[in-house]
Order: structure tokens, then sequence, then C-alpha cells
């Protein structure tokens, strides 16, 4: 089944906690489309990709600057991979379902967005190949809520 992550963001905006995401999957040899409607989050989100480690950044590019199809993480509007990633993030807490074509996809949603969450929440329950985890954060750390 692909699995979405639900990202309760209550501490921290998507762009501080996106870089981690997009770290793991780089280790793990993976691939990264992030996906936002709001042109300013994504250049905020390039700025924390950039500056996410001291000792180096996490290499990125936004959608169409260059060859997409080198980019490890992708900045783009849609929900499109045109860097073969095989992970999603939805940054800007809209939910899309296109983001059921990857294997896995992390939606971070801000509280004014919550019900947005919950309509897809309860939409996703109905899909059997889908499965679900919710994570909020508890002081630094995310935990895995019910």
């Amino acid at each position: 089944p692909m699995q979405v992550d639900f990202y309760q963001l209550t501490r921290d905006p998507a762009e501080q906690v996106i870089p981690a995401i997009a770290q793991k999957i780089l280790d793990d040899g993976g691939r990264l489309l992030v996906v936002s409607g709001d042109n300013s989050q994504l250049e905020k989100l390039s700025t924390a990709l950039w500056n996410a480690k001291p000792e180096s950044f996490i290499a990125h590019q936004m959608v169409g600057e260059g060859d997409d199809s080198l980019q490890p993480v992708l900045l783009a509007g849609e929900p499109v991979a045109t860097n073969s990633a095989r992970m999603i993030a939805l940054a800007d807490g809209e939910w899309r379902d296109q983001a059921l074509g990857f294997d896995r996809a992390f939606y971070l949603f801000p509280p004014d967005k919550t019900d947005n969450a919950r309509a897809a929440w309860r939409a996703l329950a109905d899909k059997p190949d889908v499965e679900r985890r919710y994570w909020k954060q508890d002081g630094g750390k995310w935990r895995q809520g019910p």
C-alpha cells in the first residue's frame, strides 16, 4: 500500500520540517517532489533547503530552472514529478489526489488548514491501498498520533 503521512504543524512551519524529510529520503537514495501553490512559500522552502545543514545544503531546484530530471529534490506548483520522484510533500496544507500516484506522500498542514486535513483523512479511509499515519509535534519531537 502507499503511505500518507499527515503532519500537523503546530510549532514549526513547513519550511522547517521539509528539509529533514528531504534529507532522510536522499539518504535512502530516493527523490522528492515538494508542492505548494504559494510561490512565496516555495521561495522560503528553497532558502530553507540551502541552509538546512551548516556543513552542506540539500541539492534542489525550482521546476523549470534547469534539467528537472537531474534534481533529487524538486520544488513545484503542481504535483507532477518531472524528476521521477516517488515521494511527494504537499507543503501548503492543500490535499491533492494526484499524491496517491506516489509511493509515499507527506501532507503538512498548519492549524488553519485542519478542516482540509480532516476531509482528506476521511476520504482516504475508503481506500484499501492507502495507509494513513498521523504525526503531531510534541515539543521539538514528532510523535505518531492515534
